[in-house]
């Protein structure tokens, strides 16, 4: 895993240095003069808010981009061909992006050699005991020993995490020099993070450069080395990781957008209106009973670990998953399985999965802000494109998206940013109740903030919400109670004034599933 003659770098230059990395797209220009180098056996992270930028230079580094003329990127000192996919491989770039690629079908063995040939053995048929034997080795050099037979379906997602790793840097072509990791984490339970580490840590000593993306900022204090802050596409700063503490690196990152998120008027007395949404004997996949109500400008939180039924509501009450009992809004049922009655009836979603459940990733801001009220455009035949195109420019100031330009294709924005725009396709609508899931996953703090922002403002104007989340913290701040799920059932409830306190009582209940 690496040659060992490339551990130290040539004559002592960085594993990787780029500079003058500039990129715009159309009149908007996401990285500005980017300047960064990785030394051997050095963990260089890399943050900043959703826009900033950090997406677009993994794309210049992969290849995916060409950047704008006057780049320039090196590896031990030899220059490649930034924006060149096959330039960057044969430099010894490799990569293990949030998506990692792997086909759930397949074995670790498989996955490991999908598109590298495999060793042969006689008569150039495969080798297959060489190649079980390598794919132990490189996960045991990462710390990992499991069954490889299994389908990468069956495996922990820390198990995937590593496999991923394991294929960036395994052996049968140029050297690996770097390992950029893009967000290894954002699908990891916490107790798992710690392995990940390991992970790194075993590249580190293998003189192998890592760069580190995060929007975990308590991650990258865990792992030391240095940190660069991007805002707006410019690298503000570079500097230890022990010289800087979270606040000051959130300010650096976002400045005064970050705001405490509290909602307001939570110990306020709703119970005197009539309920909007109304949902009895609910049962789908690992929900076997749920019954609740939320009314006008109510913000209702789920919450429950992996399995207690708390990941399957969202979709339930929108009618994407099988489910029985009834859902009512407004004194009207809603069909299951139907999810355009329920968006006609006034319930939008927000979508755990935005790649794979909301986003149209080729298709403009534009088209993703108006495929939720397309029909309400149309004048006979004719599309009010100029409409249209009117109110897509009033949503994406408002929602401040980075780039500003709503031609711009969603799949460009960086993920908080999509999040705002997938928000925005509802908050446009006449909607009643609004139900999200995981709504700030994967997001930094700054898109955190406005996510949630746009959120209570729906509230105040007597939106119905329920938020569907893993981070405890996010609930108790903005939710008026927060249902807590136990086996598929309610486990408890918190709300009112003591809402924080007995919220903790709840949780530790609940994690006991």
């Amino acid at each position: 895993m690496g040659d060992p003659a490339l551990r130290s770098g040539t004559a002592g230059a960085p594993r990787l240095a780029v500079a003058g990395v500039t990129k715009t797209f159309g009149r908007s220009t996401v990285l500005r003069d980017l300047d960064l180098d990785i030394a051997a056996g050095e963990v260089h992270a890399l943050v900043g808010h959703n826009g900033s930028g950090k997406s677009t230079f993994v794309k210049v580094l992969a290849g995916y981009h060409r950047p704008d003329p006057g780049a320039t990127g090196r590896t031990d000192g030899e220059v490649f061909d930034l924006g060149d996919a096959q330039s960057a491989a044969s430099a010894g770039l490799r990569f293990v992006h949030q998506d990692l690629g792997l086909v759930e079908s397949l074995d670790s063995v498989d996955n490991l050699f999908l598109d590298t040939p495999f060793p042969q053995g006689f008569a150039h048929r495969i080798d297959w005991r060489q190649a079980r034997q390598v794919t132990g080795e490189l996960l045991g050099s990462l710390g990992f020993d499991f069954d490889t037979s299994l389908p990468v379906r069956e495996l922990s997602p820390t198990q995937r995490t590593a496999l991923a790793v394991a294929r960036a840097v395994r052996p049968g072509r140029a050297p690996t020099r770097v390992v950029v990791l893009d967000e290894p984490t954002a699908a990891l339970p916490a107790r798992d993070v710690e392995r990940i580490f390991g992970v790194i840590r075993a590249l580190q000593s293998q003189g192998l450069g890592v760069l580190y993306i995060s929007h975990h900022l308590e991650e990258i204090f865990g792992l030391g080395g240095r940190v660069s802050v991007l805002r707006d596409g410019r690298r503000i700063v570079t500097a230890p990781a022990a010289e800087l503490d979270e606040p000051t690196l959130i300010d650096l990152m976002v400045g005064d957008v970050a705001q405490p998120l509290r909602i307001a008027g939570a110990g306020d007395d709703l119970s005197s209106l009539e309920p909007v949404l109304e949902v009895q004997s609910l049962a789908a996949r690992s929900i076997i009973e749920l019954d609740f109500e939320v009314r006008p400008g109510e913000v209702v939180g789920i919450a429950g670990v992996d399995g207690s039924g708390r990941e399957s509501v969202a979709m339930a009450l929108y009618g994407g998953i099988n489910r029985s009992g009834d859902v009512t809004v407004a004194g009207e049922r809603l069909p299951a399985g139907r999810p355009d009655l329920a968006v006609e009836h006034g319930l939008g979603l927000v979508p755990a999965d935005r790649s794979g459940d909301a986003v149209m990733d080729t298709m403009s801001v534009t088209a993703n802000l108006g495929v939720a009220r397309i029909r309400t455009r149309w004048h006979g035949l004719l599309l009010d494109h100029q409409g249209e195109d009117a109110e897509a420019r009033h949503w994406t100031a408002k929602i401040a998206i980075r780039p500003p330009d709503p031609d711009v294709p969603i799949g460009l924005l960086s993920g908080g940013n999509q999040q705002k725009v997938v928000l925005a396709r509802w908050l446009r609508t006449e909607l009643k109740v609004l139900v999200l899931d995981e709504p700030t996953k994967g997001v930094d703090v700054s898109a955190v903030a406005a996510i949630w922002g746009l959120v209570l403002e729906a509230a105040a104007a007597g939106t119905a919400v329920v938020v569907c989340s893993s981070d405890t913290d996010e609930l108790v701040a903005c939710c008026h109670r927060v249902i807590v799920m136990r086996r598929g059932r309610v486990a408890a409830v918190a709300q009112g004034d003591t809402l924080q306190s007995s919220f903790v009582d709840a949780v530790a209940l609940a994690s006991t599933n």
